[in-house]
């Protein structure tokens, strides 16, 4: 199945819904990262929780988010945009836990105590931040808490990944992601909160939405499902996909900032300069000419 996310809106009710599904996106970071099983699970669920994030954005706004705890994958940063273009990367890559209750120990990794933070580009002069503690590690969770304390917004996220244990033929290959998706709930005012209690109790009562995925549901026909007995509008599908805007000339600006002392010092020292993007690991080469061409630019 294409990567994807679909937004309704049930007027009546007072509350919009988004489900989307992340499999390839997740395979794709999960794979620059030549990540292990267990951060895998970590990474698909909070490039899915990134993509949700940003089908909330209006046009050309962009969000970010940081899990930074006290497990050994050590944080976890994703970007998105408001056209479902997604990236991200783990502090530590290979870090690998035994399951834990025949899953992957996605808590243990990210760890309990830590902090949340939630950066939006809204096209103001300054950018907005809020910082929540990390609710269990896992960012359906956490931003739960982050839409109920920073926002005050009753929203219900959930999110599910299933990652190949056993690797039982190469379609699904140990560690790859077999599928991952998402749903969120918002009310929209006026609003009734009780609404939202009876979305999240809907939830509860559906399978997982990973189950629902793997039994070949569409985000279409899960939306139908979360918003039985409803009457509700479809209101745009829109790709998700792994994207990443770093270039050779915004590496060339950020060898700018360094200023003078710093380039003349990696000529001396290095004869280059190698600029490696943490999110899609594309490698800039910058030789001594490139260096010497910088410095007349600054002079």
């Amino acid at each position: 199945m294409e990567d994807y996310l679909v937004r309704a809106i049930a007027k009546k009710a007072g509350v919009r819904g988004i489900v989307c599904v992340t499999t390839n996106l997740a395979n794709n970071v999960a794979h620059r990262h030549e990540t292990s099983p267990t951060v895998t699970a970590v990474l698909g669920r909070a490039l899915t929780g990134g993509a949700l994030m940003g089908a909330l954005l209006k046009v050309q706004h962009r969000v970010a988010l940081k899990l930074e705890g006290t497990g050994p994958i050590e944080k976890v940063i994703v970007e998105a945009n408001s056209y479902g273009k997604v990236r991200g990367y783990p502090g530590v890559p290979n870090v690998d836990l035994p399951l834990k209750n025949g899953r992957y120990d996605i808590t243990g990794a990210t760890g309990r105590a830590g902090l949340l933070t939630v950066v939006r580009d809204l096209g103001l002069p300054e950018l907005a931040e809020s910082v929540t503690p990390l609710a269990t590690g896992e960012t359906d969770t956490d931003l739960n808490a982050y839409f109920n304390q920073s926002e005050q917004i009753p929203t219900v996220v959930a999110i599910g990944i299933d990652v190949n244990e056993d690797g039982e033929t190469p379609a699904l290959s140990k560690g790859k992601v077999a599928v991952a998706g998402g749903i969120l709930i918002q009310a929209i005012p006026p609003y009734d909160e009780n609404i939202i209690v009876q979305m999240a109790d809907r939830i509860l009562e559906l399978p997982p939405i990973e189950e629902l995925l793997t039994s070949g549901k569409t985000p279409e026909e899960i939306m139908a499902l979360l918003f039985a007995g409803m009457e509700y509008d479809l209101l745009e599908k829109r790709p998700i996909q792994f994207h990443c805007d770093c270039s050779r000339e915004r590496s060339e600006k950020a060898l700018i900032t360094l200023g003078r002392e710093e380039i003349e010092a990696l000529l001396e020292n290095e004869g280059q300069a190698v600029i490696d993007c943490h999110f899609c690991h594309e490698r800039y080469v910058f030789d001594e000419i490139d260096l010497e061409l910088i410095l007349e630019e600054i002079e």
